[in-house]
């Protein structure tokens, strides 16, 4: 009895992966989320370094600039402003 495989497991024939290559193609996958993180990182680094050298009034300059003579948010400015609930601060 011992050292026999059984009929419940194939008799010694079953297999756990098929016998050609085992590939899930997952090699280009790693580079992609190296890459995200790089491309994350460096918007946030950016950011934050704006943030801190750039005063506020020049950052509105950049963000909301003349044209025409006039100052006036862009469409998708405004949309946006329009989506975003303003924040309250209650303190309680």
């Amino acid at each position: 009895m011992l050292g026999i495989s059984g009929g419940g497991s194939g008799g010694g024939y079953s297999l756990v992966i098929p016998m050609e290559e085992f590939n899930l193609h997952l090699t280009g996958d790693i580079h992609a989320v190296t890459a995200a993180n790089n491309l994350l990182a460096a918007q946030l680094d950016a950011r934050v370094f704006h943030e801190s050298t750039l005063s506020d009034k020049s950052l509105y300059d950049r963000l909301v600039p003349i044209v025409h003579g006039k100052r006036s948010f862009s469409k998708i400015q405004v949309r946006m402003l329009a989506t975003k609930r303003p924040v309250s601060c209650n303190v309680e």
